[in-house]
């Protein structure tokens, strides 16, 4: 089992409240895995702690066996992670291009060349995520004037555009009715294969059609981790979060 993401006894502490408590979990390479609980358990706080937006009190992170805890977000980028959020990142002022094209330069891949000359290469792989994201006909058209489902679909783009192997995806459906949920968890399974992901998610029909495995978090902690099926059957999981009904 080859290891992409790792934490070790995570905890965080914002002045006398203890919102993790000793969080351990691992997920291999290629995996979907989701990350569940009720509000105020401290999955918020988790995805902060992995994406570099702030430090845990102690504990480990560790990525493609390496230790980035503590590690600022933009060297994270650079270092095969990426992270969506649940309310879109994407310029509203620029195009549908331009929002992926910017991602494409900013990422590893791009020399210090190509952000100063046109770059054919720069090109094709910015065509190629607006076609896998399906917003082709729109490419041209202002971030601005898109539907908040399609915005999603940009950020998701935006997000694949730094060739991070492992991406955070916050709440990727939340706002959407169930057919643009069924389309974007398509789109998703369709532009991550061979990706590491892990998503904070609340619609749990989603979870459950995506996730390869899926952790409970409950008042910071991991009570459970385990196969969709496992985790329904789950006695303290279902008394703890998704109610009485196997």
């Amino acid at each position: 089992m080859t290891l992409a993401l790792e934490l070790m006894q995570i905890t965080k502490r914002f002045d006398a409240t203890e919102v993790l408590r000793g969080v351990d979990l691992t997920i291999q390479q290629g995996e979907r895995h989701a990350l569940i609980g009720p509000n105020g358990a401290g999955k918020s706080t988790l995805f902060d702690l992995i994406a570099g937006r702030t430090k845990p009190t102690s504990g480990r992170v560790v990525l493609n066996n390496r230790d980035i805890t503590g590690m600022p977000s933009h060297r994270l980028g650079k270092n095969g992670l990426a992270r969506s959020f649940q309310s879109t990142s994407v310029f509203a002022g620029l195009t549908v291009s331009d929002n992926i094209r910017c991602a494409v330069l900013g990422s590893p891949k791009a020399s210090w060349l190509d952000r100063w000359l046109p770059s054919p290469a720069i090109q094709r792989e910015t065509d190629r995520l607006i076609r896998a994201t399906g917003l082709l006909k729109r490419r041209d058209e202002l971030a601005a004037s898109l539907s908040y489902a399609e915005r999603r679909a940009l950020d998701l783009g935006i997000a694949l555009a730094t060739g991070a192997d492992v991406l955070l995806l916050d709440e990727p459906t939340a706002g959407m009715n169930r057919a643009e949920a069924k389309r974007a968890l398509d789109l998703i399974r369709d532009t991550t294969r061979g990706s590491t992901l892990l998503i904070v998610e609340h619609d749990m029909q989603a979870v459950f059609a995506l996730a390869d495995r899926i952790s409970v978090l409950v008042q910071g902690r991991v009570i459970a981790t385990g196969t969709p099926q496992e985790i329904q059957s789950n006695a303290m999981v279902r008394e703890a979060y998704l109610g009485s009904a196997p």
